[in-house]
């Protein structure tokens, strides 16, 4: 596990209830800057809406969530400006049908950001290369496929320069073929120290990039460990019996 110091974002007491029913019941997190953490567990369990609330696109009852510091929301750090640290890639693309490659990916850098179009077209150009999409870039949505149009989201949420991201199933919309490009594009970010929280059923990925596992069961965290110690001895019977759905080479 790489050295942690700096916490980069702190949860504390999270709730979050639907129609009177607790999805999130008390979590408490910590993630420290370049770490990647992963969270697993069953669905249902409130992976997602987890991180729903760090990005405030759910609001919560109960409980505080700080970053860099700075309570979110009601009163502390604005969520427009928060989401401009806080990268956030869904399983669907969300991309503009009516916009080129590099429209969307320039849009909320020059948009939001204010920040100079021929700054932030170089640096599109240099994440397009990255990820092997820079002959995409006039290309429409619609002329890409689901491993390409992930790319580009991810592209997109990373010409914002987060100091976070957050990954909500990335691949789970993906044809198997598709998933290994996507994945390994975040296996890159994680080998040049970008701070990650990761929501995957691909237990793989994993374990090869994870440096902490979070394993969540009905609203709470059961367990977390290093990623190395989780898969090779979980402690608690209930990751146990998730880890033996899965396969392992």
């Amino acid at each position: 596990m790489k050295i942690q110091t700096e916490r980069i974002l702190e949860i504390e007491g999270l709730k979050k209830v639907y129609d009177g029913k607790p999805v999130l019941n008390g979590v408490d997190l910590t993630i420290h800057r370049g770490e990647v953490a992963v969270v697993i567990g069953p669905s249902g369990c409130g992976k997602t809406t987890l991180l729903k609330c760090i990005n405030g696109l759910e609001t919560h009852q109960e409980g505080v969530v700080r970053f860099g510091g700075k309570i979110l929301g009601d009163g502390g750090l604005k969520w427009t400006l928060a989401r401009q640290k806080i990268g956030m890639v869904f399983q669907s693309y969300d991309l503009f049908p009516h916009m080129t490659v590099m429209d969307n990916v320039m849009l909320g850098p020059v948009q939001v950001q204010k920040r100079p179009a021929a700054e932030v077209r170089e640096q599109a150009l240099e994440l397009l290369e990255r990820v092997g999409l820079s002959d995409r870039q006039k290309d429409f949505p619609r002329q890409l496929s689901g491993g390409q149009k992930q790319r580009i989201a991810i592209v997109r949420a990373l010409c914002m320069n987060p100091e976070l991201m957050l990954f909500d199933e990335v691949t789970a919309s993906l044809d198997p073929e598709m998933v290994r490009e996507v994945l390994d594009v975040m296996l890159g970010l994680a080998r040049q120290g970008m701070t990650m929280l990761i929501v995957t059923h691909e237990m793989e990925f994993a374990k090869a990039a994870a440096d902490r596992v979070i394993f969540m069961d009905e609203g709470v965290i059961t367990e977390e460990s290093e990623a190395r110690e989780f898969f090779k001895s979980p402690r608690t019977e209930r990751a146990k019996r998730f880890l033996n759905t899965f396969y392992f080479d």
